[in-house]
């Protein structure tokens, strides 16, 4: 939301859900992600919420966010190239089609270790995100099985709380 183009605050009751969106996109045709960031009024960063694409092809996103309490509140837009999405598009085309599998699921476990490295210490999900590590490159499984390792549902969690982000760039804080 923008008041005279970000010159004024936007206005929200506590509790109020309202939508943040932006205009998201990269040259190319990988995939991108984003999220919004609230700030509370002393300056510290609350949990983020990932975007949504709102109308496919058009590169809009937007989040639905509220605030706790009253204050002055502020916002930015983290958008950030998607590599791993990006992968999986490929793959889903590639293995299925026999194509480059050896090299696609070698591409995918180097991606989930990257991505596993992001995740905290000591946390299953790290260990989820490396056991996938190990199935990608387990070559006495048939090719479809290690992909199907890569894309389950417990796999999506984490990278949706963890996303490996390539090409980060914030907006603005606006109030």
């Amino acid at each position: 939301p923008l008041v005279h183009q970000g010159r004024r605050p936007a206005k929200a009751v506590v509790g109020e859900e309202f939508e943040i969106s932006a205009t998201v996109f990269r040259e190319g045709h990988d995939a991108v992600a984003a999220n919004v960031v609230l700030r509370d009024p002393e300056g510290r960063p609350g949990p983020w919420t990932p975007m949504r694409e709102l109308a496919p092809g058009t590169d809009r996103w937007g989040a639905t966010v509220s605030v706790p309490h009253e204050g002055r509140w502020t916002y930015q837009v983290e958008a950030w190239g998607d590599p791993v999405t990006t992968w999986r598009h490929h793959a889903r085309i590639k293995i299925p089609a026999g194509l480059d599998t050896d090299l696609v699921l070698e591409e995918g476990a180097r991606l989930y270790e990257r991505a596993a490295a992001g995740v905290p210490k000591n946390k299953s999900q790290r260990d989820l995100l490396l056991s996938t590590v190990d199935a990608l490159r387990d070559e006495s499984r048939p090719a479809a099985t290690r992909l199907a390792a890569a894309l389950t549902p417990e796999v999506d969690e984490v990278l949706v709380r963890y996303p490996l982000r390539e090409l980060l760039t914030v907006s603005e804080e606006l109030a």
